[in-house]
């Protein structure tokens, strides 16, 4: 009783939540009908007297559940952080995959996969604070290993034992990684998921690669259909820069970093408070680096910057400004620089990055906006470690940056302690999960077809399996998609119920007297109108090339 009072609280949490985010309405329908259906199994446990039944102390329910599992009874549910996709769901993340895929292969991507665990030290001290969300696993054969946190830092370590082979190499990888992070389901914020990674390795003249990455980048996010977005552009040699400039101690600057780069979700006098007093930073430094991170633009930013005396003769600074310098003349050549935005709040919190670092983020995927003008926190549900899904927004869609020393990290040092290999990178990496989530909303579930089948082999007054078996194996030999019903003698509706089930366009139509005649009927079951009657009539050695005809119209 206590567990399904507890599923009946979480479901209402998301009925709510949907609703405070204006969700479609069929959406919402379906999850309250869930929430019945919850109410209703828990009313039927309850006695007809209405006595509720004393709630067991928690080690007689420890206790009950064991002996549950003992008789092979289990509790069916998604370990937290994951989920089940339906076929309908799973039409929709096949097009984004093949999508970006497609993307992907344009600019001579090829692909190349790598194990979903490594060894633990491999992973270690790569993420920044992000480190204590990575997966460890138990030893196994004197062997320490954790969960992939990325994809970025797998293929350093492939690089680096395999560098000899691939100088110079633009891959592709989709693929799970997994992250011990708070789940926010709707808003794709999950513990598995998938990302998608295309990255450039090698060594080229400077700012090159970077531009194409962006290009690619917004190629992906313009096949998509995702909606307006905006690529968030800035130099980790500036930042550093900057925070040498106001005095930041060269061992703070990852994690005031870290700090900075909640300025999206955050305002400013959050980030301050998190320097100052959980980092220790002096206020005066913090309100220094405040003049600076809370600037953004285009290209004219750059002037501003440049014509700053501390940080125009920082060194590193200089550098950065240099490299964005030369990026702004080559993505004005690829045309990108309308989707960017030259933002200096933004910081990447992983270790790795050496260079030039982005993001990008669609419109309303901020947090909520709070009646005061201030963006909502991210607060978690009561009783758990999820996060409350009205308080958090969809964030960013897809991030990266350059890596110019991670491979050598790998590699080892030669006599001067300088690595052995040394193979430049810069990458990005799209969210799957967060892409779905927002296309998912944007289209009701019963439009989408989850098959690709074009034709439905339909049989009339019991027309023999054989029969309708020939006919599909033509239409397989001519590479058409097709399908017929597995029943012997399968009723008429039923057929027709699977065309507009599956929405499949078109119905090859055969009965004794079409068989008769050497002929078959077809009809578009897209349209409804009388037209058409029962279909129309074709030789059954024009079948093919009509359909194929008819295919092309599609």
């Amino acid at each position: 009783m206590e567990d399904i009072e507890q599923r009946i609280t979480a479901q209402a949490d998301v009925v709510r939540s949907l609703k405070a985010e204006k969700a479609p309405k069929e959406q919402i329908t379906t999850e309250v009908a869930t929430l019945n259906a919850l109410k209703a199994e828990r009313d039927a446990l309850l006695p007809k007297d209405g006595i509720v039944p004393e709630v067991k102390p928690k080690e007689s329910k420890k206790k009950a559940e064991e002996e549950k599992k003992g008789k092979g009874v289990f509790t069916l549910k998604n370990a937290k952080g994951t989920k089940d996709y339906s076929p309908q769901e799973m039409a929709v993340r096949e097009k984004i995959f093949s999508t970006i895929i497609s993307v992907f292969k344009k600019h001579g991507g090829i692909t190349i996969d790598t194990p979903v665990f490594e060894l633990k030290e491999i992973l270690s001290g790569k993420y920044g604070e992000d480190s204590k969300l990575i997966y460890d696993l138990e030893d196994q054969g004197g062997e320490k290993c954790s969960l992939r946190y990325d994809l970025t830092v797998p293929f350093a370590r492939f690089l680096a034992m395999n560098g000899k082979e691939y100088q110079n190499i633009k891959r592709y990888h989709i693929a799970k990684v997994y992250r011990r992070d708070q789940p926010a389901m709707t808003k794709g914020r999950m513990r598995e998921f998938f990302q998608c990674d295309f990255d450039i390795a090698g060594t080229y003249d400077a700012m090159i690669p970077d531009a194409e990455i962006l290009r690619v980048l917004s190629e992906c996010l313009s096949a998509l259909d995702l909606g307006d977005f905006t690529i968030k552009i800035n130099h980790r040699k500036i930042l550093d820069g900057i925070f040498a400039v106001c005095g930041v101690p060269e061992d703070k600057i990852r994690t005031i970093s870290s700090a900075v780069d909640k300025l999206d979700k955050l305002p400013w006098l959050e980030v301050r408070k998190e320097m100052t007093v959980e980092k220790g930073l002096d206020p005066a430094v913090a309100d220094l680096i405040g003049e600076y991170v809370q600037l953004k633009g285009g290209e004219e930013l750059l002037e501003r910057l440049y014509s700053d005396a501390k940080l125009s003769t920082n060194a590193r600074a200089k550098e950065g400004l240099d490299d964005m310098t030369l990026l702004f003349k080559y993505l004005n050549v690829l045309n990108v620089t309308k989707y960017t935005s030259f933002d200096l709040s933004l910081a990447r919190g992983l270790d790795y990055y050496t260079g030039l670092i982005y993001e990008a983020v669609l419109e309303g995927s901020a947090p909520p906006t709070l009646a005061n003008g201030e963006k909502a926190r991210a607060t978690v549900k009561k009783g758990t470690d999820e996060l409350d899904e009205s308080t958090v927004g969809v964030g960013s869609v897809a991030a990266g940056g350059r890596y110019d020393n991670l491979v050598g990290m790998f590699s080892g040092t030669n006599k001067k302690g300088l690595p052995n290999l040394v193979i430049p990178c810069v990458g990005v990496s799209i969210g799957v999960e967060r892409v779905f989530s927002i296309l998912m909303q944007k289209q009701k579930k019963d439009e989408i077809k989850s098959n690709e089948v074009q034709v439905y082999v339909v049989g009339l007054g019991g027309v023999s399996v054989e029969e309708r078996m020939k006919i599909c194996t033509e239409l397989w030999d001519a590479g058409i998609k097709a399908e017929f019903a597995y029943k012997l003698k399968p009723r008429t509706q039923n057929q027709w119920d699977v065309c507009d089930r599956d929405m499949i366009p078109l119905a090859v139509i055969v009965g004794g007297e079409e068989i008769e005649k050497g002929v078959i009927k077809i009809k578009d079951m897209r349209t409804k109108d009388e037209s058409q009657k029962g279909g129309l009539e074709y030789s059954r050695a024009d079948m093919i090339s009509e359909i194929q005809k008819r295919l092309e119209q599609l």
